[in-house]
């Protein structure tokens, strides 16, 4: 598959949904890649990554910031407290705020450090006990918290069941975003991501896709 060959299927997407050329950012999600093949990204001109864990971002992009200017990583997976302070240098967005201490965490970080990545707030769509988020009846009332504390929150994250339609769900975030005048969906992925286009998605999360399957060795 490769950069170009997803590059080119969100472009027909975007258009066959009516939407404005460029209006969906593509996350290349270079979590466990070798440097090799990210580097190989970067080289295409390509800015926009995404990492789940805050320790491997930080033993790779601070380099890779110095030698490609411009590119941004956005953290796509759980955030631990005790790992929020390093979060906050390292991101450009985290999408993935999913409760209150966490939120407390960040505003107070903010207040010190004087500045915040971009904040999205992750939406357990599918009510999965094991899966992290804020529930969907809970999420208006956590949106206006994380706002009473000064987070700058633009949008709304979901990861839907693996074992379920996927669109029903991006629906139902597209609809809280919009009633919390949200203006960022980040949905969709390898298997799915035309689909979220389709439903508004403004950031869509691809990785083997991209860089070839993951070893986790």
């Amino acid at each position: 598959m490769g950069l170009t060959d997803i590059t080119a299927r969100v472009a027909k997407a975007e258009a066959a949904a009516g939407r404005a050329p460029g209006s969906v950012q593509l996350i290349a999600v270079s979590k466990v890649q070798p440097d090799a093949r990210v580097e190989a990204v970067l080289d295409q001109g390509h800015r926009l990554f995404g990492e789940n864990k805050v320790q491997e971002a930080a033993g790779k992009w601070p380099d890779f910031q110095q030698r490609f200017p411009g590119a941004q990583v956005h953290l796509i997976g759980p955030l631990q407290t005790n790992k929020a302070r390093q979060a906050m240098t390292l991101f450009s967005a985290i999408q993935t705020l999913d409760r209150p201490k966490l939120a407390s965490t960040l505003a107070r970080l903010a207040q010190e450090l004087g500045h915040c990545p971009q904040i999205f707030v992750q939406v357990n769509t599918g009510e999965e006990p094991q899966k992290a988020g804020i529930l969907p009846a809970e999420t208006d009332a956590f949106i206006a918290e994380a706002r009473a504390l000064d987070l700058p929150v633009t949008g709304l994250m979901c990861i839907p069941p693996v074992d379920e339609a996927p669109g029903p769900h991006f629906a139902h975030l597209a609809r809280l975003a919009e009633r919390n005048g949200l203006a960022d969906l980040s949905m969709g992925m390898s298997a799915d991501f035309e689909e979220a286009i389709t439903h508004g998605a403004t950031h869509i999360r691809v990785g083997s896709a991209i860089f070839g399957e993951r070893d986790y060795g």
